[in-house]
């Protein structure tokens, strides 16, 4: 009996101190310390829990002609110039589809939706005519990215098909496809450019 004793007051014991092992080791500051952080026991040794700060690990591509270079640089100048119209139909495509969720009325969400295209015209009149079908281009399938839906797709959803087919009629003429959809895997070169800026989307 005294040694079953003597053996449930050591397993006691030891189950104690791993208790007290398991638990949090506590803040502990030098005299000069100014930084307060928090501490992990590793094989006996006190560790401090320190934040590092994300690590993107990137590879270099090698192209095989100057052209290919050429024109990589190219489409890079054509994304990083067409990214802030595609972000901002984004964030304004976004704000009106709120904006219509809170009201019924039929005719104050045709006053939104006219408000909305008027703006989009607008930046189109200062800035957007300018671009080359390439960047057009671009600006489709970044605005498909940046939505979740084609051009066209959200013309007809605002205003109709008969007024997406004006719209898909008219871009046609200048070399464009209101309909073309954006696939990371077909666009490596747009995504690898996207990411390498530091830009992401609610879609991908």
């Amino acid at each position: 009996m005294k040694l079953i004793g003597l053996l449930l007051l050591f397993c006691c014991l030891m189950g104690s101190a791993m208790a007290q092992t398991d638990k949090p080791a506590p803040l502990i500051l030098g005299k000069n310390d100014t930084i307060k952080t928090y501490l992990t026991v590793d094989s006996g040794k006190l560790m401090p829990w320190i934040v590092i700060p994300d690590v993107r690990i990137t590879d270099t591509r090698i192209f095989k002609s100057q052209e290919d270079l050429d024109n990589y640089r190219r489409l890079r100048y054509n994304v990083l110039k067409v990214l802030p119209y595609a972000r901002f139909a984004g964030q304004r495509y976004r704000q009106l589809q709120r904006d219509l969720a809170l009201t019924g009325d039929k005719h104050k969400q045709k006053e939104l939706i006219d408000a909305c295209e008027t703006q989009i015209k607008d930046l189109f009149n200062k800035e957007i005519k300018d671009l080359t079908i390439s960047q057009g281009e671009v600006l489709i399938k970044l605005i498909d990215r940046e939505t979740g839906n084609t051009s066209y797709a959200m013309v007809k959803d605002l205003k109709g098909g008969f007024k997406a087919f004006l719209y898909q009629s008219a871009a046609r003429i200048f070399g464009h496809d209101l309909k073309e959809t954006y696939d990371p895997d077909q666009q490596k070169d747009i995504e690898a450019i996207l990411l390498q800026a530091g830009y992401t989307s609610t879609n991908y």
